[in-house]
């Protein structure tokens, strides 16, 4: 029979953690130690949420860039 493993410890993934994550996945710069650390300690809705946010303030800097040139 067997056996199932034990419940996984909860992660606990801090705000500065995730931003930072999400940062260097945009720019497509990351260290292959510190992608295997985030994905231990940073939760998927932690990353999406982040995400969104991080877009959403790159196309209203985006605008506000055009519309100052313009």
């Amino acid at each position: 029979m067997a056996s199932t493993p034990g419940p996984h410890p909860p992660r606990k993934g801090n705000l500065w953690r995730t931003v930072k994550a999400v940062a260097w996945s945009m720019l497509g710069v990351r260290k292959g130690s510190e992608w295997q650390e985030d994905g231990v300690q940073v939760t998927p809705l932690q990353v999406i949420a982040v995400g969104l946010v991080a877009i959403f303030l790159f196309v209203l800097g985006l605008m506000a860039l055009v519309k100052w040139l313009v």
